[in-house]
């Protein structure tokens, strides 16, 4: 059994090696550009939701509220006629990515850190390079992508933006893999 204390480097490390890794896949590779779709009229859309004056959050339409009111005629009609909508707004605000790029360093941290637990606990040190990298590799890998399958069984993701969020997410599984395997305490 190797502490989880002597893998803070390969921790730290592989999470900067995810988070420069997935810079370059979202900035020089272009097949995540299509992943959303513009509205066709975006003005419009736009002044029509300021009106409603909906606070910041999730909504979906139509909303039952309960299993009983599913069943009801009212709400089976808003069904029929369409469309259904899932919603996420935010406050309008100057556009910043340093929230969410340091939210994804510390998720990828936290992902480095379960790596190295299961590891950790199946392992000792001088344990073998292929060892090391199948156990952080498949725990990283259920880490950064099998949650994501559920927002397309579940909220209708694109089953292909959530096949190429899987390939991102097998690619950071090996990177951390290959880290720990790299720096295993020896």
């Amino acid at each position: 059994m190797v502490p989880i204390t002597s893998l803070w480097l390969p921790i730290i490390l592989s999470a900067v090696f995810v988070f420069v890794v997935s810079s370059v896949i979202h900035m020089v590779f272009s097949y995540h550009r299509n992943d959303l779709r513009k509205i066709p009229d975006e003005n419009a859309f736009a002044d029509a939701i300021r009106k409603l004056n909906i606070p910041a959050g999730q909504y979906v339409y139509p909303y039952a509220g309960s299993p009983k009111a599913m069943s009801s005629p009212e709400y089976q009609e808003k069904v029929k006629k369409g469309p259904g909508v899932l919603l996420t707004l935010w406050p309008g605000a100057n556009p910043s990515m340093a929230g969410s790029l340091f939210q994804w360093f510390v998720y990828s941290v936290l992902v480095g850190m379960f790596a190295a637990y299961v590891s950790g606990r199946a392992l000792e040190a001088g344990a073998p390079y292929l060892a090391v990298f199948r156990f952080a590799g498949v725990t990283a890998f259920a880490s950064y992508v099998i949650a994501g399958w559920q927002e397309s069984i579940w909220w209708k993701r694109s089953w292909g933006v959530t096949f190429k969020n899987t390939i991102d997410g097998l690619i950071y599984a090996l990177v951390t893999a290959g880290t720990f395997g790299w720096l295993w305490p020896r």
